[in-house]
């Protein structure tokens, strides 16, 4: 499957899901990342007028849990997050964040991503640490 057909699946599956409500879009992936985009307008603010942070964890885990399988068989197996920490490095209230998922590890029943939050100007807004559960369909 080419890069295109990947990331049409992949925004296709967000469909009728919180990542369609927040704006959330599967925009580049290669053998080691996958990268999404979302806007910052007042749908993801909090109420002083900044990107609300559980927006910002919200794009790490959905695209953190959406590398993941690329690494596992989807017939047999499935993936839960069981572990999210993020820190906020920077507050934003208007623009483009991406976030893009790199591998730490990959084991049989784990797997760590890092997940960088940077705006359009490249700056780094937050960066989270996510543990996915490797779990077989029953």
């Amino acid at each position: 499957m080419n890069k295109s057909e990947i990331l049409k699946r992949l925004n296709q599956r967000s469909k009728n899901t919180l990542m369609k409500t927040l704006g959330i879009e599967y925009i580049d992936v290669g053998e080691d990342y996958l990268t999404a985009k979302m806007s910052v307008n007042p749908q993801v603010h909090q109420p002083y007028g900044q990107l609300h942070g559980g927006a910002t964890a919200a794009l790490a885990e959905s695209v953190g849990s959406a590398a993941s399988h690329f690494f596992i068989d989807t017939d047999k197996q499935l993936i839960n997050g069981i572990e999210l920490t993020i820190n906020h490095i920077k507050s934003k209230r208007k623009g483009e964040v991406f976030a893009t998922a790199r591998n730490i590890h990959k084991g049989r029943s784990t797997h760590l991503w890092e997940v960088r939050i940077i705006d359009e100007n490249n700056q780094l807004i937050s960066i989270c640490k996510m543990t996915n559960i490797v779990l077989d369909k029953k």
